[in-house]
């Protein structure tokens, strides 16, 4: 008899996750099939773009998502967006899944991208780094997968970046009723040569995950304030939207480990 309760509570959970859970449709309306594709696809679809120029990427206004209004404290010169949907395979992923896979910050080091300069295959952040506090602070473990997600945490991290040297950022964790918001600031200038190419607060990505019927969506925004020095050096929107490539195969791998 015991059994047969167990068995009929699980079954009973996975109908009522199944029934609770938002579709992506519901989110995202109106995209074409072969656009819809590319979102499901490995890579899902990322684009840069100028201040001034109109958001692809636009959820319902009944979702409750908004990425812009946090992305735009940094007062950025320069936009990328994303959006992916990782297929569900096997057992059904939760927010519990995609706060671990959050929690591993050391997990960030040796992303390769494409580095036109160097004609290779180059790891962006060379080190990643969990760290006690923002300033003259330890670098500290990361903790071991949780049992519970808290409704909010900060994080404070130190990415040794290919092109800038060691960076340093806020990670604030926030637990919505759907989803998971994490947010990243700059917590000092980032330097190129020197020279300071993004001030302190003028780099911001936000990522929005959320278990869905199909996955879990992974939606994001970063921005950027760089100076002229730099914008005529770097090339600033490759540059932002090659940083949230990083941050997303990190949680797209995370999930699936």
């Amino acid at each position: 008899m015991k059994f047969f309760l167990i068995l009929a509570f699980f079954i009973s959970s996975s109908l009522w996750a199944e029934t609770t859970l938002r579709s992506f449709d519901e989110l995202f309306p109106g995209f074409a099939e072969n656009t819809r594709n590319e979102v499901f696809s490995e890579e899902g679809l990322i684009r840069s773009i100028r201040i001034h120029e109109n958001l692809e990427f636009i959820p319902a206004a009944a979702s409750g998502i908004d990425l812009l209004s946090t992305v735009m404290r940094a007062s950025p010169s320069f936009l990328a967006e994303s959006l992916l949907v990782i297929p569900g395979s096997g057992r059904m992923l939760d927010n519990l899944d995609i706060y671990n896979a959050l929690g591993r910050i050391g997990d960030l080091k040796g992303y390769l991208y494409h580095s036109h300069t160097r004609q290779a295959e180059v790891p962006l952040f060379e080190e990643a780094t969990r760290m006690s506090g923002d300033r003259r602070s330890n670098p500290i473990s990361d903790p071991p997968p949780a049992s519970m997600v808290p409704a909010s945490e900060t994080v404070h991290i130190r990415l040794k970046d290919i092109n800038f040297g060691n960076t340093y950022y806020r990670g604030d964790m926030d637990l919505g009723p759907h989803g998971i918001t994490y947010s990243l600031a700059n917590t000092r200038n980032i330097s190129y040569l020197f020279f300071p190419a993004i001030r302190e607060g003028r780099f911001s990505a936000v990522l929005y995950m959320e278990p869905l019927k199909e996955g879990v969506l992974v939606y994001s925004m970063a921005g950027a304030d760089a100076s002229d020095f730099v914008s005529n050096r770097i090339h600033i929107p490759s540059a932002i939207s090659k940083r949230l490539e990083v941050f997303i195969a990190w949680v797209r791998d995370g999930l699936r480990d």
